[in-house]
C-alpha cells in the first residue's frame, strides 16, 4: 500500500492509501525520502495560488528526494537503487523554448509536479525518468530534498554571472537567500552583504558566506556589482535597485503576493541597470546545483529546522505560516 496527502481544495484534505503506483513508459517510480514545503504549497492549501498554476484535487509536493523503486519500459534499469532528485515542470520538449533548453518556460502550458500532477506528499512518487538527477550513493537524502530551491537560486546566480572580486548582495534570507548566499560565495566575492528584518538568521547567513548582515531600514546605498533579490516582500524589488551601483546587475526572484511598488523605467535607464528575473529553473541550473552539492559547495542539511510526518501536514504548513527566526525548511517524511 501507498499513502498520500490529498488536498481535495483549499483548506480541505484527507490522508489517502492506495495500491503502489506502476511507472508507464518512461516514468520511475520513486519512494520518497523527505519532501519539503515552501511558500507556493502554502498557497495552494490556503487558496491563494492562481487557478492557472494548480488543479484540485491534488497531492502537493514539488520539492524532494528519495530512491528510485522502479522503472518502466524504455528506462535504464541500472537507474532502480539509485538516491535521486527531479525537476517539476513536465514541458512537451518540441516548443521553441523548450528546444532553446528552458523547459520552465514551456510555451504548451504550464504543468508542474505537485501542482498540476501528483507531488511527493506521499510514500511512492511517479516521475518521467528525463527529469531525473541521480545522485551518488550514500547521499544524504535529508539534505538533498534542498536541491528544487538550490535549483533556482542556481538559475539566479547563473543570470548574475558574478565575477571574482566583484561586491554582491542578496535581499532575503529565507531558504531561497540562504542558497543564494552560498552559491555566490563560491564566486569569491571582494563582498556579500545581506538584507533581511530577521536578525536570528544572521548567523545562518554569516555561514553560508555573508561578510555584512543588515535590516532593510539601515541599508542605504552600497554602490554593489550585483543584488539577487529573494524576499518577494512589497517593496524588495525596487529597494534592491538602490543597492546597486551605476551599470549594475539585478536579478528578481521573488514574487509578491501583494502588489508591489513599481519598479522606476526611469532609475533603470538612467543608472543603466540589468534586471534579470528567474520563474523557477531550467535544467542547465539543476545540472549546477547538484554540481555544487556533489562537490560540497552547498551545505543543504543545516537548513533543515523541522520535520512532520504526513499525517501532520497541515500543522506542517501552519508553521510555515508561522514563520519566525527558527523557522528554515519544513519537511514531511513518510
Amino acid at each position: 500500500m501507498s499513502r498520500s496527502v490529498l488536498l481535495e481544495q483549499p483548506g480541505r484534505y484527507r490522508l489517502v492509501k492506495g495500491e503502489v503506483p506502476t511507472p508507464g513508459p518512461g516514468e520511475v517510480l520513486v519512494r520518497v525520502a523527505a519532501a519539503g514545503i515552501c511558500g507556493s504549497d502554502r498557497e495552494l492549501y490556503e487558496g491563494g495560488r492562481p487557478e492557472e498554476y494548480c488543479t484540485f484535487p491534488i497531492v502537493p509536493g514539488h520539492e524532494w528526494s528519495g530512491t528510485i523503486e522502479e522503472v518502466g519500459p524504455g528506462v535504464d534499469p541500472a537507474l532502480v537503487g539509485r538516491p535521486t532528485v527531479g525537476e517539476g515542470f513536465v514541458s512537451c520538449q518540441v516548443c521553441e523554448r523548450c528546444r532553446a533548453g528552458e523547459g520552465n518556460l514551456c510555451l504548451a502550458g504550464y504543468d508542474e509536479i505537485g501542482f498540476t500532477r501528483p507531488g511527493a506528499f506521499a510514500d511512492h512518487l511517479i516521475v518521467p525518468a528525463r527529469l531525473l538527477h541521480p545522485l551518488q550513493a550514500g547521499t544524504d537524502l535529508r539534505a538533498a530534498v534542498l536541491l528544487e530551491p538550490a535549483a533556482v537560486a542556481a538559475a539566479a546566480v547563473l543570470q548574475a554571472a558574478p565575477l571574482p572580486g566583484e561586491r554582491v548582495g542578496v535581499v532575503g534570507a529565507g531558504t531561497l537567500g540562504l542558497l543564494t548566499i552560498q552559491l555566490l560565495a563560491a564566486s569569491s566575492p571582494a563582498e556579500l552583504v545581506v538584507s533581511d528584518p530577521r536578525a536570528g538568521r544572521e548567523p545562518v547567513a554569516r555561514a553560508g558566506g555573508a561578510t555584512r548582515y543588515f535590516h532593510p531600514d539601515e541599508l542605504g546605498e552600497l554602490d554593489l556589482d550585483v543584488v539577487v533579490e529573494t524576499a518577494g516582500a512589497r517593496d524588495s524589488a525596487a529597494a534592491s535597485t538602490r543597492l546597486l551601483r551605476r551599470g549594475g546587475r539585478l536579478v528578481l526572484t521573488g514574487i509578491p503576493g501583494v502588489v508591489p511598488e513599481m519598479l522606476s523605467p526611469s532609475t533603470i535607464v538612467e543608472r543603466q541597470l540589468t534586471v534579470f528575473s528567474v520563474f523557477g529553473a531550467p535544467s542547465a541550473a539543476w545540472a549546477h546545483a547538484v554540481r555544487a552539492f556533489t562537490a560540497g559547495l552547498l551545505d543543504l542539511g543545516p537548513l533543515v529546522t523541522h520535520e512532520f510526518a504526513l499525517e501532520e501536514y497541515a500543522d506542517a504548513v501552519a508553521l510555515l505560516g508561522q514563520g519566525g527566526d527558527d523557522v528554515g525548511k519544513i519537511i514531511l517524511k513518510p
